[in-house]
C-alpha cells in the first residue's frame, strides 16, 4: 500500500525496491498517475488503485483531495492478504488490514503538515491567518485525530532515519526500526575543471525552503547558485530571484549528475524526514551546506562532509558558505564518496528482507500457539 504515484520521488524510490522484494505482490495506491518514463521504473503488477483515480486532471491538484485521502485508503478491500506492507507519509498505514494479517509500515514521516510542521506549513502556503487558516487548522486537527488512531492497525513500524523514529515515538507512541532508504549512488566521472558555484536539487515547494536559499545568495552576489528542480513555486522564486540564482527546471538524471559533480557545495535549508539528494551529492564528491536539524543529521558530519549552521534564516546561511570555503578538508570529495557507499540499494534490500523476515516469522510462531 503506497500514498499515491504522481512523480517520482524518494518515497517511489522505497517503492521500487519493495516491489523487487516481493514479485508477487498486489500494489494498492490511491492514484497511480505517473508519467510514463517513470512508470517503466516500477516492476510491473496487478495494481489496484482508489476511486480519486477516476477524477479527471487529478495529478494536477491531489494534495486538494487530502480531506478525502482518510476515506478513500480505508474502501481497499485486503481481506485476501496474509502481509501487508505500507509505504506512508500520509495516509497509506490507516488502509484496513483483516485480524489474521501482519501489518508492517516502512514509515517515511508522520504527515509532517498534521504534525510537527503544522505552523511552518501553513505559514509558507499563506494559510496562517484569515477564514482559509481556520478551516485549515480544523481539517489539520481532524487529521491528527485520525492519524494517531490508525497507528493501532500497524503490527510493527520502520523508519527512514533516527529522526522521522522519533516523530514516530512522539506521534503514535511506538518504537520503530530504523532502516536508511536507498539512495542512486553513481560512480564518480573523471575529475573535471575546478568546481564552480553552489547547487540545490529538489521539488519547489515550501517546506524545501528554496526562498530562504535565494535570499542568502542576494547577499552574496559574487557567488552563483543553480536551481535543479520543478514545482509550484518556481515562477514566483524565479521572477524575484536576484541575477546570481539560476533555475534550471528539473533536469535528466545526467544533467543533474553534471551539476552536482562541478559545484563547490550542494546547498540545504530544508527540515527533511532524511532528504536523498544530499546524499546524491555526497556520492558525487559534493560537501553539502545544511540546516542542522532533521534525519540529514544522520549521515552529515560538520567540518567533514558538511557545514551546519543552526538558523534557518538567509543569514545564517550565508555566514556558513562563507565560513566553509577556507575550512573543507583537502580530501573532502572523497570524503563525501565515502560516506554515500553505505546507501546503495543492496543495502536497503537486505535489511528491510531481514527485518520482514524477522517480523514474519515471529508472527507465524505466534499464531502457531
Amino acid at each position: 500500500m503506497h500514498d499515491w504515484l504522481v512523480d517520482r520521488a524518494g518515497a517511489e524510490r522505497v517503492l521500487e525496491e519493495i516491489l523487487a522484494l516481493f514479485p508477487d505482490a498486489v500494489l494498492y495506491t490511491l492514484i497511480d498517475r505517473l508519467p510514463a518514463a517513470d512508470a517503466t521504473r516500477l516492476p510491473r503488477r496487478a495494481t489496484v488503485t482508489s476511486w480519486l483515480q477516476k477524477l479527471p486532471g487529478v495529478e494536477r491538484y491531489f494534495t486538494r483531495c487530502l480531506p478525502l485521502m482518510p476515506m478513500a485508503v480505508q474502501q481497499f478491500d485486503l481481506s485476501g492478504h496474509d502481509l501487508v506492507i505500507s509505504s506512508s507519509h500520509c495516509v497509506a498505514k490507516g488502509v484496513l488490514v483483516p485480524p489474521e494479517a501482519l501489518h508492517l509500515c516502512y514509515c517515511h514521516s508522520p504527515m509532517r503538515y498534521a504534525w510537527d510542521m503544522q505552523h511552518e506549513y501553513l505559514r509558507t502556503e499563506h494559510l496562517d491567518r484569515g477564514p482559509k487558516s481556520w478551516l485549515a487548522r480544523r481539517m489539520f486537527h481532524r487529521l491528527r485525530a485520525w492519524d494517531a488512531y490508525t497507528a493501532n492497525g500497524v503490527d510493527h513500524f520502520a523508519a527512514n532515519s533516527e529522526f522521522v523514529r522519533r516523530r514516530i515515538l512522539k506521534a503514535y507512541r511506538r518504537e520503530a526500526v530504523v532502516i536508511h532508504p536507498p539512495v542512486e549512488v553513481a560512480p564518480p566521472s573523471a575529475p573535471g575543471g575546478e568546481r564552480q558555484g553552489y547547487v540545490t536539487v529538489g521539488r519547489l515547494m515550501g517546506y524545501k525552503n528554496t526562498a530562504l536559499m535565494v535570499e542568502a545568495f542576494r547577499r552574496l552576489p559574487q557567488r552563483q547558485l543553480t536551481v535543479v528542480g520543478g514545482g509550484p513555486q518556481l515562477q514566483a522564486l524565479r521572477r524575484s530571484a536576484p541575477s546570481n540564482v539560476r533555475f534550471t527546471g528539473p533536469l535528466p538524471e545526467a544533467q543533474k549528475q553534471v551539476r552536482l559533480q562541478g559545484a563547490r557545495a550542494f546547498v540545504f535549508a530544508a527540515v527533511e524526514d532524511f532528504g536523498i539528494a544530499p546524499v546524491e551529492a555526497l556520492a558525487a564528491g559534493t560537501p553539502v551546506i545544511a540546516f542542522g536539524r532533521g534525519g540529514a543529521l544522520d549521515y552529515l558530519r560538520h567540518g567533514d562532509n558538511a557545514w551546519l549552521y543552526a538558523a534557518p534564516t538567509p543569514e545564517a546561511l550565508a555566514e556558513a558558505i562563507l565560513a566553509s570555503e577556507s575550512a573543507w578538508p583537502a580530501d573532502v570529495h572523497e570524503r563525501c564518496r565515502r560516506s554515500a557507499e553505505r546507501f546503495g540499494a543492496g543495502r536497503f534490500r537486505a535489511e528491510f528482507a531481514a527485518w520482514v523476515d524477522a517480523r514474519w516469522d515471529a508472527w507465524c510462531e505466534a499464531g502457531a500457539r
